[in-house]
């Protein structure tokens, strides 16, 4: 199925631990798809994807990857020189702060190429590189990741099943008709109708150094992730020893928490830009297109919303397919918007800024529209 195709590299090697689950062959007289799927969409996106494969996209180019490894590396070492050449001192204190976010967030973006198998060809390089990035440069388990993002791509924006939109509704309520389910059910865990102002408080300043911080040690240990561990005390060893040579122990923590707040913000609104403003409902066992499609938008290509956002202002090119190396998303987009012509499909793109104000919008209009359904007798 497209959902197989889509998150699978080497399927050869796939096939040959599945064939030990193999129990039977579909008989020639049942359908191969099920009634709520787009039959001619499907065709359709499986000839485009045959010509992504054709025009050699899925191939990655890695002099582009390695010289983004080597900016976030000298960024790394940049900000430690800082504070060793400058002293602790108020501006080079946060100068080095503002430089290591960039590092760390310009690595979440490396890691998560790492992660789609989109950087090497064959795919025990891009694990091997994963957790160097992932665990030693940002200190998060990368099995951890893959766990969570995988089901993400799954079923984007499907609640109960996108762990990213697990927040609903104990933080936030999500999406129109959840939103209106909740409050019709009486249930009031936040004050939904201030939601979109304690966002700003909430999410993207405490996302990382609250509960991704636990969370990821938790998992790891739970599920016994013990090279994942290992790698990830190197970056807390390799911290605070470089770090703690320079800083007393109250500047040393201020600066750990701070730049986790500054690094958290950033990759809560990039990440929440794509996917918040968009459809989330429970599963409609969608085609896989259709899937994808009502669960992203796109923001518009300049070269700084393509730094800045790691490419993810291809959204819409990235969760169709998701193993294609970042820097190939341009190429496949006008192809992605025609069949989205072609089949009547709407493709959002928007600007960046906007992007990120339609979260609000989004998380304001839920909230009312809960409080409506709340409130009514």
């Amino acid at each position: 199925q497209d959902a197989f195709v889509a998150f699978h590299v080497d399927k050869v090697m796939v096939s040959k631990y599945l064939k030990s689950l193999q129990i039977g062959e579909l008989a020639p007289d049942q359908p191969n798809i099920e009634p709520t799927k787009n039959k001619v969409l499907v065709k359709d996106f499986r000839e485009l994807r045959a010509t992504v494969e054709k025009m050699g996209l899925l191939k990655p180019n890695q002099l582009f990857f390695f010289l983004h490894l080597a900016h976030i590396l000298l960024l790394d070492a940049a900000a430690w020189l800082i504070l060793f050449y400058f002293g602790t001192s108020l501006l080079p204190f946060i100068v080095s702060l503002v430089v290591l976010t960039i590092s760390q967030i310009q690595a979440s973006w490396l890691q998560h190429d790492l992660g789609h198998l989109s950087v090497f060809r064959e795919t025990k390089w891009n694990h091997l590189l994963h957790k160097f990035v992932m665990c030693h440069l940002v200190g998060a388990s990368a099995k951890w990741w893959t766990l969570l993002h995988s089901q993400h791509h799954a079923k984007p924006n499907c609640f109960q099943k996108d762990p990213d939109v697990d927040m609903h509704p104990f933080l936030f309520t999500l999406g129109k008709k959840l939103s209106v389910e909740l409050g019709i059910k009486k249930k009031k865990y936040m004050p939904y109708n201030h939601q979109h102002k304690y966002f700003f408080i909430t999410l993207p300043p405490l996302l990382f150094p609250t509960y991704f911080h636990c969370h990821t040690f938790y998992i790891a240990y739970t599920k016994r992730y013990w090279v994942d561990l290992a790698w990830m005390l190197t970056f807390y060893i390799r911290f605070f020893f470089t770090y703690g040579s320079l800083l007393e122990i109250k500047s040393l923590l201020a600066y750990y928490f701070i730049f986790r707040m500054l690094e958290s913000s950033w990759f809560v609104w990039v990440s929440q830009m794509n996917h918040i403003p968009m459809d989330i409902y429970y599963d409609k066992n969608l085609d896989w297109v259709s899937t994808q499609l009502q669960a992203t938008c796109n923001v518009e290509q300049s070269p700084f919303n393509d730094w800045f956002t790691g490419h993810l202002n291809f959204q819409i090119e990235h969760h169709l397919f998701p193993t294609m190396p970042r820097h190939n998303y341009w190429k496949v987009a006008p192809l992605v918007k025609s069949l989205c012509a072609k089949h009547g499909i709407e493709y959002q793109c928007k600007p960046l800024l906007m992007a990120f104000a339609d979260i609000v919008h989004s998380l304001k209009n839920s909230g009312e529209l809960w409080l409506d359904a709340y409130l009514h007798k």
